[in-house]
């Protein structure tokens, strides 16, 4: 008995850790130029539905938030503007690095 209440109680914490390590939330791009069709594009574990001037990610891991994560949006897509979540956003530098290699307008 002690063994299933020990064994569900670790499986208990686990899993919210895990949840909490995971999910970061909603992360959004702003883009310069609107794509011509809605997109889908998987960045940094992530999977981004681009629209008119905006790609969003509504259930995006922590590591979703970085300059290679843009780089790999703005080689489909192009320019991005902005990046970022409800927590933490790409500076000018990380956005100078994730432009570098955008997709020709």
């Amino acid at each position: 008995m002690k063994l299933r209440t020990l064994a569900a109680v670790a499986a208990l914490s686990v899993s919210m850790f895990a949840g909490a390590a995971l999910a970061d939330g909603r992360v959004a791009a702003a883009l310069e130029a609107p794509v011509a069709a809605k997109t889908k594009i998987v960045a940094g574990g992530a999977v981004f539905v681009c629209d008119g001037a905006e790609c969003v990610a509504t259930s995006a891991p922590s590591r979703a938030i970085t300059a290679a994560s843009c780089k790999v949006l703005a080689k489909e897509v192009g320019r991005v503007s902005a990046f970022g979540g409800e927590t933490k956003s790409l500076d000018a530098e990380d956005l100078a690095r994730c432009n570098a290699s955008a997709k020709a307008a």
